[in-house]
């Protein structure tokens, strides 16, 4: 609805974003060349799939704008947000707003991409939406203006042999209070309460949202409690090929369910990634 096609990519908010990469690189994921956001103390690295993305975020200039990074890292890494994608920016913004949806305009956002080619400027336009649009989680909606500076052949290739992803999960108290809200952005349809829980299907990856009670990996919270990020499910072609990789890079993982391993968040800089078949 809204011209909102999806998920775009996932947020990792990390200390340290060498150290982070090369724990990206361990979990058998390829990384795109570093990327600085223009007039931002901020940087990343990304884990491109055809369809979406993981944006791995850190700090390089804590003396510039860090959009809330420094902040959000005073209680720990993990999920820091969730973008939602579309085609055209203006016409998702306008028609949001035209639903009584309080989003604002869209702001252009460039970054400078450090590519074997030299440097290069992908293009982006930004949605931002009122925390009530998307209760239990930050997110905002991005426009690709120049997808083909980003999504190249050679960064979506991964030797753990992953795809896309496949669900986001998040714990939060009350899940089904949320069910209004993402039924006004994505249908009725596109959402499924029970309990201690809500689903909402995007169009692409799912968002689970479970409360803390229900969440069945063992580990606490973070510091920073409910709402947060609990674990990423990515889709790949091969469990065993994928098993082989963790067992080679001495990475800490569990069978959970006969087609889904699960990688703990002490791998991951705080957020626990699933690969399911």
């Amino acid at each position: 609805m809204y011209g909102i096609t999806g998920i775009d990519h996932t947020l990792v908010g990390v200390e340290d974003l060498e150290k982070a990469r090369q724990a990206w690189s361990r979990l058998g994921f390829t990384l795109s060349p570093r990327g600085r956001h223009i007039g931002w103390g901020t940087a990343n690295y990304c884990i491109m799939f055809p369809e979406d993305y993981i944006e791995i975020l850190g700090i390089l200039d804590a003396s510039q704008f860090t959009n809330n990074l420094d902040r959000f890292l005073d209680d720990g890494e993990g999920l820091l947000g969730v973008a939602l994608s579309c085609k055209d920016a203006p016409a998702t913004a306008a028609a949001l707003q035209e639903a009584g949806i309080a989003a604002e305009a869209p702001k252009d956002l460039k970054r400078i991409l450090e590519s074997d080619d030299g440097e290069e400027l992908p293009e982006f336009q930004l949605v931002h939406l009122p925390p009530d649009a998307t209760p239990g989680m930050s997110s905002f909606i991005v426009g690709h203006l120049t997808p083909e500076i980003v999504w190249r052949q050679q960064w979506l290739t991964h030797p753990n042999g992953a795809k896309r992803l496949e669900s986001v999960t998040i714990a939060v108290d009350e899940p089904t209070r949320l069910l209004p809200a993402y039924a006004e952005l994505f249908g009725e349809d596109a959402v499924a309460a029970e309990n201690l829980s809500l689903t909402v299907t995007t169009g692409t990856a799912r968002l689970h949202f479970l409360a803390p009670e229900a969440a069945d990996d063992g580990a606490p919270l973070p510091p920073r409690g409910a709402p947060c990020g609990l674990s990423m499910a990515v889709e790949v072609g091969d469990l065993a090929q994928t098993r082989r990789l963790l067992e080679e890079n001495g990475v800490d993982h569990a069978e959970v369910e006969e087609d889904r391993l699960r990688v703990p968040a002490s791998e991951a800089n705080g957020i626990a990634v699933e690969f399911c078949a």
